[in-house]
């Protein structure tokens, strides 16, 4: 999201930062343009907000989110609403979207909260040491590490002490949300909504030997507790008739729909012009029993019915609707004979399997047990696999495959990272295209196009290849996931983030740093290791005011824009009165929200924390900076998620420790760095402090992770034990049952106890509302497990499956698929219901929801549910 927009603004190729002004007018030039841009889009979102409420506001209202899933309306003035917007509590996305929008949000209020400490710390102790260090810097740089001249060496000693304190109250930061994460996500998990859930309490084993793709086998296996076992089978034939069969149904659709607006405009113009009398549905109804086509017959000439070529060009031509029908009387029973026979297990199966255990304690043991005796046999293991997640061609891969696979797109992946500057560089070489001809000469016939024409070629279209250059680079990191053997789309989006992530440290940071391209800096260093630690000391502070207009542009920008959500509203507003023929298209354009890819949406923000740690004890002012953009980011977003925002992919929470983990890129590279720097200026006395602090980084780095790694993905079984009695005790006082009172607990909520967010007919927690500071040093007493499950949904929705969902919900979707139910809109003519009526004897048809008007277009009813509305199964 953000990238784009920086490579529009700030392309790389054509732009040095060292060479950026160090100056308060440098500063200004950046900050004024980009700031009245701000305010600009800021405006046109507040003009627009409430005219244009599907675009701004859609989970207020919109009729494909359930009741409770929508968020309460704001006022409709044009600035009235921020107050009621400021005190919905983030915990209202924990309760009514998702645990990932919930972390995600808690990631940019945590990372502009480090960066403002980061000014606390750092702005009293060095501005003044740097200030008067004698280097003769001037202006922005009198306030970098860069001023202190060599005979002032003892200087050092602020930064690394300062360092010290700095980079000890992160590592307590991520400590302190990791063993946050670890309790709202296990409280997440064991509560009701989520443990009687089907994914909750279903493991998908992958690589299973042929020998245990057998029912039986595994239900001795596995022990009594297997409730249900779908053996994946190989579906490739009856994807291709559930595919085919859509394509006929959906183009049976639209023909219809194309009948009856072209019959109708017939008959507007010929009343219009006085040839015909005008007429309603209520005299048509003598006709549909008649003749296929009779009433529609009356106002169109046979050649204005919907047509089309069996192949392209040259292909028989046919009347669509007749045609579309006679195939579906053949496709549909086949599709169904393949489906039952699928169903009773018989075909090929693949070495993949999903077993249903009868709860979710017992799926948890299966999922945390080693299955097999031979390594990579029936594993890796997955637990809360939602069956709309499942990338079913994944599943078929043996683990000799999978181990292929993923060297392959990690190579793949590490050679784009080095040498994505050559692509770059071609697109930025567009611009001076004197100079690309006399390399590639076969493009002197640029110099004979008008000079017009050659200006856009020269001039704007560097700079949009260069937007689309970074927009593909998240998309081709998802399709290498997949390819990687990812079998779920979290997986993917897990395994997209850690790629992001590193292409945004080498090749938007390091890269830019350095001012050279990755192959040339990696040559660099394999020549010569002991260069790396001094080529980002010598090129760090240069870059230190890029960053500056850095943070600045993507604060305003990518906040303003975040919120006006351009795209959107063209899309909807244009594209779709052009692109939306039918009522279910119309429907779907509606009810449809738009959707974040947390693995390219977390990378870029998590970089701006990283440059702010770099750079807080080298350039302070940096930090400053960091904090406010990082801030309005987290309002626009906060905003997007309440209102705009749907998250169709769910990681539980997992994209948020990976974002935190990756945070400690900026501790190391800050470190790197002033050992660089330290060992530059021969001041030995704070070079030997900052190895040591290094040491105990890396130590504590280890340790961490050793000691909290085991808790990320398995649910403990002394909190299973724990929450079924607190569930017990929550159930007897709601059913008047007083029994726990007598054990000691409170008889009644004390009001000062209840936090925000959590319900009167929770459990009271066992301590009382602590100050802040008290909760923030002890986050084991304060965001323990008891207290942050009073946090997560309860009563969210009504868990339960029909015998049908269940028997198909890991079944591939093609075995499960029915047959499409095709809505056409209802016309004055009646010429829907005869449709209706001869096409339901081949394929079920409906005319309900959906009318035509008198301009010939379809008006579908938002208020109600449509006859294609699927209620959304919560697996």
């Amino acid at each position: 999201m953000a990238s784009p927009v920086r490579a529009v603004l700030f392309p790389r190729a054509t732009e040095d930062p060292k060479d950026t002004t160090p100056s308060v007018s440098g500063l200004l030039s950046t900050l004024i343009p980009v700031g009245l841009t701000a305010i600009v889009v800021l405006t046109l979102f507040l003009l627009f907000r409430t005219r244009f409420k599907r675009v701004y506001a859609p989970r207020t209202f919109v009729g494909g989110l359930r009741s409770q899933e929508r968020s309460p309306a704001l006022p409709s003035g044009f600035g009235n609403w921020f107050k009621d917007f400021l005190t919905i509590p983030d915990t209202y996305i924990l309760n009514h979207h998702s645990l990932d929008a919930y972390l995600f949000l808690r990631y940019l209020k945590m990372a502009s909260a480090m960066a403002f400490v980061g000014c606390c710390i750092t702005w009293p102790v060095l501005f003044p040491v740097h200030a008067t260090g004698g280097g003769g810097k001037q202006q922005l740089e009198l306030l970098q590490m860069s001023n202190i001249s060599q005979n002032q060496k003892n200087r050092y000693y602020a930064n690394c002490f300062t360092s010290w304190v700095y980079f000890g109250f992160i590592l307590y930061m991520i400590y302190r949300e990791s063993i946050y994460f670890i309790n709202i996500r296990q409280a997440y998990l064991l509560s009701p909504l989520y443990a009687n859930r089907l994914s909750s309490r279903t493991v998908l084993f992958t690589s299973v030997p042929e020998p245990y793709l057998n029912e039986a086998k595994l239900r001795q296996m596995l022990g009594k507790k297997v409730r249900n076992v779908w053996l994946v089978s190989d579906t490739k034939e009856i994807e291709e008739l559930v595919k085919e069969r859509d394509k006929v149904a959906m183009k049976l659709e639209a023909a219809e729909t194309k009948l009856i607006k072209v019959a109708n405009a017939n008959h507007v113009k010929a009343t219009k012009k006085n040839k015909a009398p005008a007429r309603d549905a209520e005299q048509g109804h003598g006709d549909i029993d008649g003749a296929s086509g009779s009433i529609a017959s009356q106002f169109i000439k046979p050649k204005q019915r919907p047509s089309h070529r069996l192949k392209f060009l040259i292909g028989k031509k046919v009347d669509t609707i007749d045609w579309s029908r006679a195939e579906l009387q053949t496709l549909i029973p086949k599709v169904e004979a393949q489906q039952n026979s699928l169903r009773a297990g018989q075909g090929k199966f693949v070495n993949s399997v999903f077993v249903e255990f009868e709860s979710q304690a017992a799926a948890q043991s299966a999922f945390q047990t080693v299955a097999h005796h031979i390594p990579l046999h029936m594993a890796p293991r997955y637990v809360g696999v939602s069956p709309g997640e499942v990338i079913w061609s994944n599943l078929r891969i043996k683990w000799w495959e999978l181990i292929t696979r993923k060297m392959a797109t990690t190579a793949f992946i590490t050679v784009m990272i080095i040498f994505w500057a050559v692509p770059v560089a071609f697109v930025a070489s567009i611009s001076n295209i004197d100079s690309l001809i006399g390399i590639l000469p076969f493009l002197k016939f640029i110099n004979s196009i008008p000079s017009a024409i050659r200006g856009v070629v020269t001039g704007l279209l560097p700079v949009v290849l260069m937007a689309v250059l970074i927009a593909l680079v998240p998309v081709i990191m998802r399709l290498m996931a997949k390819l990687g053997g990812a079998p779920t789309l979290s997986r993917v989006e897990l395994t997209t983030q850690n790629m992001f992530f590193a292409f945004q440290v080498i090749q938007v940071f390091l890269v830019t740093t350095l001012g050279s391209a990755a192959s040339a800096v990696v040559g660099k260093i394999k020549d010569d290791p002991s260069s790396a630690t001094s080529l980002l000391a010598n090129n760090l502070p240069k870059a230190s005011n890029f960053y500056i207009s850095y943070f600045i542009l993507q604060g305003l920008t990518i906040s303003s824009f975040a919120l006006l959500q351009i795209a959107t509203l063209i899309i909807g507003k244009i594209l779709g009165r052009i692109l939306d023929g039918t009522a279910r298209k119309v429907w779907h354009r509606w009810t449809t929200l738009a959707s974040l890819g947390w693995g390219s949406v977390f990378p870029p923000f998590t970089l701006m924390v990283v440059i702010a740690i770099i750079y807080s004890c080298i350039a302070p002012l940096v930090c400053g900076f960091a904090a406010v953009g990082l801030y309005l980011i987290y309002l626009a977003f906060r905003y997007n998620l309440l209102f705009v925002f749907n998250c169709n992919i769910d990681t539980k929470g997992l994209i948020y420790i990976r974002a935190l983990k990756q945070t400690m890129t900026g501790i190391y590279i800050s470190s790197l760095c002033l050992i660089g720097l330290f060992g530059i200026a021969t001041a030995i006395g704070p070079l030997i402090l900052q190895i040591i602090f290094t040491v105990f980084v890396i130590i504590f780095h280890i340790s961490l992770n050793s000691a909290l790694d085991p808790l990320l993905y398995a649910l403990p079984k002394s909190l299973e034990a724990e929450e079924e009695h607190l569930l017990s005790l929550e159930n007897g006082r709601t059913n008047g049952d007083t029994s726990y009172e007598s054990a000691g607990s409170p008889k009644s909520v004390d009001e000062k106890v209840v936090t925000r967010g959590e319900s009167a007919e929770t459990h009271p927690a066992t301590h009382k509302r602590p100050n802040f500071l008290a909760k923030f040093l002890h986050p084991d007493k304060y965001c323990d497990y008891h207290t942050l499950r009073r946090l997560v949904p309860k009563n969210f929705a009504e868990i339960s499956y029909s015998p049908e969902i269940e028997r198909d919900a890991y079944h591939h979707p093609s075995v499960g698929s029915p047959t499409p139910l095709l809505w056409i809109p209802r016309d004055p003519l009646g010429i829907s219901r005869q449709e209706v009526a001869h096409t339901s004897r081949v394929i079920p048809m409906t005319d309900e929801g959906a009318v035509l008007n008198d301009k010939g277009k379809i008006i579908v009813d938002y208020e109600t549910n449509p006859p294609i509305h699927e209620e959304k199964i919560y697996y």
